[in-house]
C-alpha cells in the first residue's frame, strides 16, 4: 500500500511572511494530521495554546525537575509559523503532534556528558598549558582548509542570500518571502533550495561537521512520520525548519533511524508555558533562531490580520510605510521629540523613493530607518536607537492563563503580584515605595525575598540625601522570562516565599565565613522580614565575629549593622539583638585599628582610608556616647602617630576637626607640622590629600589652613614641587569646579581677607555682617 501523502513545509522560525504562506497552504490542503517541529514532552500542555488567556509571545519551558538548570525554551510569537500551525490544527480539532527529539533524551544526553566530564576531571586532571601554544586541530582536518565555513545547517539562508547579491540573510528572506502577498509556491522553492544546499554540503566534504544531535533529531522526526502513517491518516502536513525538509522528504530505511536512536539515555522532564518577550526573540539576546526585528515583524503580521478580518482597507498592505512611520512619530512625541505630520509625509516619500531606486516593491525596514533618521530624527542616530528598542525590537511581555502548570512557588508569586498590584513588565521602570504604607511594605518584602532566592526582579537603588535609610525605597524593576527557571530552582528550598527564602539564608550563612558578607546577608534578611532566619544568622554572626581578627573585615561589617540598629524599627523588626554585637565590634576595631595602620603602602592605605570613612559614618549614625568617645580616641592616636601613612593621619585629623575635637588653630598647627621640611614632600602631600580630599570648602573658609598650605607650597624647591605635584593635583581634582574657581580667583587676586568675602562689592560692611554670626551659629547649633 502506498504511504499516506506527505506535505512538507520548510519554514524559517519567527517570520510573518512564512507564517502567512503556511496558514494559506494549510487551509488549502486541509490535512488530517499535523506534525510540527517541537518537543513531544509538551503534549500535555499543548491544548493550552488555544486558551483565550494565552497571549504570545510565550515559550514552552521543558526542564529536569531534579536539576532545573537543565532546561530548554521553545519561544513562539504570534507571527511564528509553528504558532500559526498550532492555532490552525487545534482550532479545527485535528490531531497535532510535536515530532522533534524529546527533551527527555536531550536532557539525558546532557546529564551523561556532565557525568563523563566530571569523571575525567577526577581521574585525569588537565595538563598545564603548553608553552608552545595550543595543539593543531588534527581531529578535524576540514577546519584547516582555507575555504572552511561553518556548517550550512547553522544559517543555510546566508548562502542563498549571497548568491542573490545580499550580504544579510535576514534582509534577503524579508524581501523574498515576508513581503510576498501570495506565498502558495514558496515551500516547493524552499525545499528545492535546501535540497541543493545539502547535496552541495555532501559533495564538498562538509558532511562530517554536521552535529550528531541534528542527525538524532531528523531520525526521530522520520520515525514519528512513520508512526503516523501506520495509524492510517490520509493527508499529513509536516512543519519543520527549512534545513530539515529534504531529510524528511526522502527517508532512509527505518532500521537505520532505529539504530541511530537505540540506547539514548532519557530523564524525566516537566513542561509548562511561560511568558516570553520580544527582546528575548531578538538575535542580539543570543537566541540561536533569533531575528533582528521582532517588533517590526509583529507590526507586519498585525497589519495583515487587520486586512484579513476586514478591519483595514484593501490598500493597507501597500501602505506599510505610512502605518509604520505614524507609529514612529507617535513614539517620538511620547519621548518629547518633535515629529510633525509634514515630517511623516516627507519620510514616507523618501522611503518609497529609496525602495524604487533599489528595485523593491515596498519599503523595507532599511529604507524606513534611513528615512526616519534623515527626516524625523534630523540625522541623530541616538533617536533612532530609541525607535530600535521600543518599536523595532519591542519589549512586549506575553501572558499565560492561571491553569498553566507551575511550581508552588511560582503560583504564590502570582498571587502576591495580584494582591500587591505589582504586575511583571518587560519594560524597565522605577518604583518608589513608602514603607509606612502596608501595600508598599509588602512590595518591599516581596522584592527582597526574591533577591535572596536569586530572582532579581527588582534592584534597590541607593539613595542620597534626606531619604537615605528612612521610609522610602527606590527600585528598578524589569521582568525577564528566565526568572521562571529561577523560581523552579528556588522551589527546592520550599513551597512558600518566606519558607524558601529563609531556608536559603540558613544554607548561605553556613557556607559563608566572611563577616562583611554575613552582615550584608543579615541586613537583607531583616529587610525581607524573615525573623527565624535572622535569629539563626545572628548566632552565626556572633560565632564568626568571636574569632575574626582582621580589622578591615570588622570595619566592613559595621555599616550594615549600624543601619539595622538605626532604622530597624521602620520595618517593625526587633533590631535590639544587634546592639551587643555592634558594641563588641566597635571595641575590637578601636583596639586593633592602630596596629592595622602600620607599614602601609599606598594601595593598602587607600583601602583602609575608605574603611575608616565608612566606620566613622556608622559610628556617627549610632550616636552612642561610649562608641563615639572610643572612636575619637583612636582617631587622635592615629593623628599623633609618627611614621603613619600621611593619607590615614591626615584624614584622622580632618575627622577630629569635623566633630570639633580639634579646633581650627590646632588643625592648622598639625597641618604645619605635617608640611614641615622634616617630612618628605611625598609624605606631606599624602597628608594634605587625606585632610582635604573632597573638601575644598574647608580650605576656602579657613584662613589659617589656607595660609599654612600656601606657605608650604611657596617654600617648595623646584625638585620637591615636581614630586609633590601629582598628589596635590589628585587632591584638588576632588574639589568641585566652583571651589577651584574661587581658589584660583583668590590666588590671582592676592586677597588677604577671609575667603568667605571673596568677590563681594566694594563698600560691603564686613563688621556689620559679623554681628549676625553669633545668632546664626546659635540657630544652626554650632559651637563658638
Amino acid at each position: 500500500m502506498d504511504p499516506s501523502p506527505l506535505s512538507i513545509f520548510g519554514i524559517r522560525h519567527h517570520g510573518p511572511g512564512s507564517a502567512r504562506s503556511l496558514r494559506h497552504a494549510l487551509e488549502t490542503l486541509e490535512p488530517d494530521c499535523l506534525l510540527i517541529e517541537g518537543p513531544p514532552d509538551a503534549a500535555d500542555v499543548l491544548p493550552l495554546a488555544v486558551h483565550a488567556n494565552l497571549r504570545p509571545p510565550v515559550a514552552l519551558l521543558i526542564y529536569d525537575p531534579e536539576k532545573p538548570q537543565r532546561s530548554a525554551f521553545y519561544p513562539f510569537a504570534v507571527f511564528s509559523p509553528e504558532w500559526q500551525a498550532l492555532q490552525y490544527g487545534l482550532g479545527r480539532k485535528i490531531p497535532v503532534r510535536f515530532m522533534d527529539l524529546p527533551q527527555a533524551v536531550q536532557v539525558g544526553l546532557a546529564a551523561e556528558a556532565e557525568t563523563l566530564a566530571e569523571a575525567r576531571r577526577v581521574d585525569d586532571p588537565p595538563d598545564p598549558p603548553s608553552p608552545s601554544g595550543p595543539p593543531d586541530p588534527q581531529e578535524d582536518p576540514v577546519a584547516d582548509r582555507p575555504d572552511f565555513e561553518p556548517p550550512l545547517s547553522r544559517d543555510p539562508l546566508s548562502h542563498l542570500a549571497r548568491a542573490a547579491g545580499y550580504s544579510d540573510s535576514e534582509r534577503w528572506w524579508e524581501h523574498t518571502v515576508e513581503h510576498r502577498r501570495d506565498g502558495a509556491d514558496v515551500f516547493a522553492a524552499v525545499l528545492e533550495a535546501m535540497t541543493a544546499l545539502r547535496e552541495a554540503a555532501v559533495s564538498s566534504g562538509l558532511k562530517s561537521v554536521e552535529p550528531e544531535r541534528e542527525r538524532h533529531r531528523e531520525a526521530h522526526m522520520r520515525q514519528v512520520i512513520r508512526e503516523v502513517r501506520k495509524e492510517g491518516f490520509g493527508r499529513i502536513a509536516v512543519v519543520c525548519g527549512a534545513w530539515h525538509a529534504p531529510a524528511l522528504a526522502k527517508m532512509p530505511p527505518a532500521r537505520e533511524d532505529a539504530a541511530l536512536l537505540r540506547g539514548l539515555p532519557r530523564r524525566k522532564v516537566v513542561a509548562t508555558w511561560i511568558p516570553w518577550t520580544y527582546g528575548r526573540l531578538a538575535l542580539a539576546s543570543g537566541y540561536g533562531a533569533g531575528i533582528e526585528s521582532p517588533g517590526w515583524y509583529d507590526f507586519l503580521w498585525a497589519l495583515d490580520a487587520r486586512q484579513a478580518h476586514g478591519a483595514g482597507t484593501a490598500s493597507d498592505g501597500d501602505r506599510v510605510a505610512t502605518h509604520w512611520l505614524t507609529r514612529v512619530a507617535r513614539l517620538l512625541r511620547g519621548e518629547d521629540l518633535d515629529a510633525s505630520s509634514a515630517g511623516v509625509i516627507e519620510a514616507v516619500r523618501l522611503a518609497e523613493a529609496l525602495a524604487a531606486l533599489r528595485g523593491r516593491p515596498l519599503p523595507g525596514l532599511p529604507e524606513l530607518n534611513e528615512a526616519t533618521q534623515t527626516v524625523l530624527c534630523f540625522g541623530d542616530p541616538l533617536s533612532l536607537r530609541v525607535i530600535g528598542e521600543k518599536l523595532i525590537v519591542s519589549e512586549r511581555l506575553g501572558e499565560v492563563p492561571e491553569e498553566t502548570p507551575a511550581v508552588p512557588l511560582a503560583r504564590e508569586l502570582a498571587r502576591e503580584q495580584k494582591s500587591l498590584r505589582l504586575s511583571p513588565d518587560a519594560v524597565a521602570r522605577q518604583l518608589d515605595l513608602d514603607l509606612r504604607k502596608p501595600n508598599d511594605l509588602g512590595r518591599s518584602r516581596l522584592l527582597h525575598r526574591l533577591n535572596l532566592l536569586g530572582v532579581p526582579w527588582g534592584r534597590a537603588v541607593r539613595q542620597r540625601g534626606s531619604q537615605k535609610g528612612t521610609f522610602h525605597e527606590l527600585w528598578n524593576l524589569q521582568w525577564h522570562p528566565e526568572f521562571a527557571v529561577g523560581l523552579i530552582e528556588a522551589g527546592l528550598w520550599g513551597n512558600t516565599l518566606p519558607g524558601a527564602a529563609g531556608a536559603k539564608v540558613r544554607q548561605d550563612s553556613e557556607s559563608t565565613p566572611d563577616l562583611p558578607t554575613l552582615t550584608a546577608l543579615l541586613d537583607a534578611t531583616l529587610l525581607a522580614d524573615l525573623p527565624d532566619a535572622a535569629g539563626h544568622l545572628m548566632t552565626r554572626l556572633q560565632t564568626v565575629a568571636a574569632v575574626a581578627s582582621d580589622v578591615v573585615h570588622l570595619m566592613g561589617a559595621l555599616p550594615r549593622l549600624a543601619d539595622i540598629l538605626r532604622y530597624g524599627n521602620v520595618r517593625n523588626t526587633d533590631a535590639r539583638v544587634v546592639g551587643e554585637l555592634v558594641h563588641g565590634l566597635v571595641t575590637r576595631i578601636c583596639i586593633g585599628l592602630p596596629g592595622a595602620c602600620g607599614s602601609l603602602n599606598d594601595e593598602a592605605a587607600e583601602a583602609l582610608f575608605a574603611k575608616c570613612l565608612e566606620a566613622h559614618a556608622a559610628i556617627g549614625l549610632l550616636q552612642h556616647p561610649d562608641h563615639t568617645s572610643a572612636w575619637n580616641g583612636v582617631l587622635r592616636q592615629l593623628a599623633d602617630s609618627p611614621g603613619l601613612h600621611g593619607l590615614i593621619a591626615g584624614r584622622a585629623c580632618r575627622l577630629l576637626h569635623e566633630v570639633r575635637e580639634l579646633d581650627t588653630s590646632a588643625a592648622a598647627r598639625r597641618l604645619g607640622l605635617a608640611l614641615s621640611t622634616a617630612n618628605a614632600p611625598a609624605q606631606a602631600a599624602a597628608w594634605v590629600d587625606g585632610f582635604l580630599r573632597n573638601s575644598g570648602l574647608v580650605l576656602l573658609h579657613d584662613e589659617a589652613l589656607w595660609a599654612v598650605l600656601d606657605d608650604w607650597i611657596v617654600g617648595l624647591t623646584p625638585e620637591h614641587f615636581t614630586s609633590a605635584l601629582p598628589l596635590l593635583r589628585r587632591t584638588f581634582s576632588t574639589f568641585q569646579a566652583a571651589e577651584r574657581r574661587q581658589m584660583g580667583g583668590r590666588v590671582a587676586g592676592g586677597m588677604k581677607r577671609g575667603p568667605m568675602w571673596v568677590g563681594l562689592p566694594d563698600g560691603f560692611d564686613v563688621e556689620r555682617a559679623d554681628r549676625a554670626l553669633p545668632l546664626l551659629a546659635q540657630l544652626l547649633g554650632l559651637k563658638g
